[in-house]
C-alpha cells in the first residue's frame, strides 16, 4: 500500500486503513500536513525496553488500531523473526538486563526511605556476627553485657506491667484517726460589763492521724461523707437538736467542727460519723454476712466472697455452668432454687445496706471549776498506701531516658563500623593471599557496575591508600 507523502514507511495491515500516528484512533485526517522527505514515519520514540511476556517485540511503538491497540495479524515490519511468547527482546542482553532492575532497585529503596524515615534500630543490630567474635574472642565479654541487659529488660518489662495491674486495684492501707471532742463554757456576766449576757457553751470536734510520716497532712474533714451532731431533744426542741455535715461535691475541706449554743446546763450529745470509704464499703444482710462471713466490704470483695462460697460448695452446675444451684441457705437469703450467674448483681443489690456510722457519746460540761475539757477516740480509717505514689512516679518516671537512647544509637554506631572494618579486612586480606586471582574476581563482580559507582568505589580506596600511607 502506497504511503501518504515523499517516503515510504514500514508495511500496515492491508485489512486496516491508515492513519497518522499519533491523532485519535479510528479518525481518517486526508488534509493534514506530511512531514518532509526523510523523515522517518514512525513518530514513536520510546527505548526499547522488555516487553511483556507473550507479545512479539515486532509490536512494541508499532501502528495503533481502531481502538489505540496494536494492529491485529503478524508482523510485517523489521525483519525480525517472531519471538517464543516469555522470551526477552532479542538486542536487551543479560547486562542490560542487570542493569535496568539495579536502577529500579536503587529507585525503590530511595523511595522506601523517604517513606519509612530514620532507620528503626532492633535489639540484633548490637549484636555481633559469630566471625567477628571468633577473630576476637575479648568480644564475649561483650556478649555477656548483652545478654544481661536483655534480661534486665525483660526483668524491669515484666515488673512494669505487674504495677500496671497493681495500680488498677485499691491500695490501702490501715491507719489510726485520733478525734478530740473538747468544749468550753462561758458564763454570763452582770449587766453593764461588755461581755456575753447570756451563758454559753462550744463544742469542737477535731483530728489528725497516729505518726501520719509525710509532711502534707490530711484534712480532718476528707475522711467522712457525713458528721451529724445530735443534742438533746428537751433542752433544745425538735427543730434545733441537730447539726448536720454533708459531704458536697463543692465542699471545702476543714480541720474540724464547732457547734456553739446558749446554755448553762450539762448537754448530753451523741455524734454520727459516717466515713468516706474509697471505693465504696457495703454492710451485708445478717444471714448472708454468717454465712460468707463478711460484714462490711467493698462490692468486689463481696462477689469474691461470695463465689469462694458457690465455688467450695460446688453450687455450679455441672452441665449449664451459667447457672448456680442454691442450696437451703441461699434458698432463704435470695428466694428461688436456681439463677443465673448474672442475676447475682441485681439480687445482690436488695441485700446490701450503707454500712454503720461511728456513735461517740459525750458529755458537754459546764462545770465553771473546769474551763476545758477533752475527750479522745482512736478510730481505724483507711488511706491511700504511700507505696501507689511511688509507683505512679517510677511508671511516668523519664529520668536518664534520653541519657540511655544516646548510649544506644551510640552502640549501634560502633556494631556498624565494626561491621564495616571486618568488611574492609576482608577485602585487603583477600588481596595480599592471591592478589591476581583476587583482582580478576573484583574485576568481574564489578563489570555491570555503574560508571559513577564503580569511580566512587575506585576513589575511595585511593583516598585510603594515600592517608594510610602518610
Amino acid at each position: 500500500m502506497a504511503s501518504r507523502g515523499s517516503f515510504t514507511g514500514p508495511p500496515m495491515n492491508p485489512s486496516v486503513s491508515p492513519m497518522n500516528v499519533g491523532h485519535a484512533a479510528g479518525m481518517r485526517m486526508p488534509g493534514m500536513p506530511q512531514p518532509p522527505a526523510g523523515y522517518p514515519r514512525s513518530m514513536n520514540t520510546t527505548p526499547q525496553y522488555p516487553s511483556r511476556p507473550g507479545m512479539p517485540p515486532s509490536r512494541v511503538g508499532g501502528p495503533m488500531g481502531s481502538m489505540g491497540g496494536q494492529l491485529p495479524g503478524p508482523s510485517y515490519g523489521g525483519g525480525n523473526i517472531p519471538m517464543r511468547p516469555g522470551m526477552g527482546h532479542p538486542s536487551m542482553d543479560a547486562s542490560r538486563k542487570r542493569f535496568l532492575h539495579q536502577q529500579h532497585q536503587q529507585q525503590q529503596e530511595a523511595l522506601g526511605g523517604l517513606r519509612r524515615g530514620p532507620k528503626r534500630r532492633k535489639m540484633a543490630d548490637k549484636v555481633l556476627p559469630q566471625r567477628i567474635r571468633d577473630l576476637v574472642p575479648e568480644s564475649q565479654a561483650y556478649m555477656d553485657l548483652l545478654a544481661f541487659e536483655r534480661k534486665l529488660d525483660q526483668t524491669i518489662a515484666r515488673k512494669r506491667m505487674e504495677i500496671q495491674e497493681a495500680i488498677k486495684k485499691p491500695i490501702m492501707q490501715k491507719r489510726k484517726l485520733r478525734i478530740y471532742i473538747s468544749n468550753t463554757y462561758t458564763p454570763s456576766k452582770p449587766e453593764g460589763e461588755e461581755a456575753e449576757k447570756v451563758s454559753s457553751w462550744e463544742l469542737r470536734v477535731e483530728g489528725k492521724l497516729l505518726e501520719e510520716p509525710g509532711k502534707q497532712k490530711r484534712k480532718f474533714s476528707s475522711f467522712f461523707k457525713s458528721l451529724v451532731i445530735e443534742l438533746d431533744k428537751e433542752l433544745y426542741g425538735p427543730d434545733n437538736h441537730l447539726v448536720e455535715w454533708h459531704r458536697m461535691p463543692t465542699t471545702q475541706e476543714t480541720d474540724g467542727f464547732q457547734v456553739k449554743r446558749p446554755g448553762d446546763v450539762n448537754v448530753k450529745c451523741t455524734l454520727l460519723l459516717m466515713l468516706d470509704h474509697q471505693p465504696p464499703q457495703y454492710k451485708l444482710d445478717p444471714r448472708l454476712a454468717r454465712l460468707l462471713g463478711v460484714h462490711t466490704q467493698t462490692r468486689a470483695s463481696i462477689m469474691q466472697a461470695l463465689w469462694l462460697y458457690i465455688k467450695n460448695n460446688k453450687l455450679q452446675d455441672s452441665h449449664e455452668k451459667e447457672y448456680i444451684n442454691c442450696n437451703r441457705y441461699f434458698r432463704q437469703i435470695f428466694g428461688c432454687p436456681r439463677m443465673r450467674f448474672s442475676e447475682i448483681p441485681m439480687k445482690l443489690a436488695g441485700l446490701l445496706q450503707h454500712p454503720d456510722p461511728i456513735i461517740i457519746n459525750h458529755i458537754i460540761s459546764v462545770d465553771p471549776t473546769d474551763q476545758k475539757k477533752t475527750a479522745c477516740y482512736d478510730i481505724d480509717v483507711e488511706v491511700d498506701d504511700p507505696l501507689k505514689g511511688q509507683m505512679n512516679s517510677f511508671l511516668s518516671s523519664t529520668t536518664n531516658q534520653q541519657e540511655i537512647a544516646a548510649l544506644e544509637m551510640k552502640i549501634h554506631e560502633t556494631i556498624e563500623y565494626i561491621n564495616q572494618l571486618k568488611t574492609e579486612r576482608d577485602f585487603m586480606l583477600s588481596f595480599s593471599n592471591n592478589p591476581q586471582e583476587f583482582i580478576q574476581d573484583w574485576l568481574k563482580s564489578q563489570r555491570w557496575m555503574p560508571i559513577q559507582t564503580q569511580f566512587d568505589v575506585r576513589f575511595n580506596m585511593i583516598r585510603r591508600t594515600r592517608t594510610e600511607l602518610q
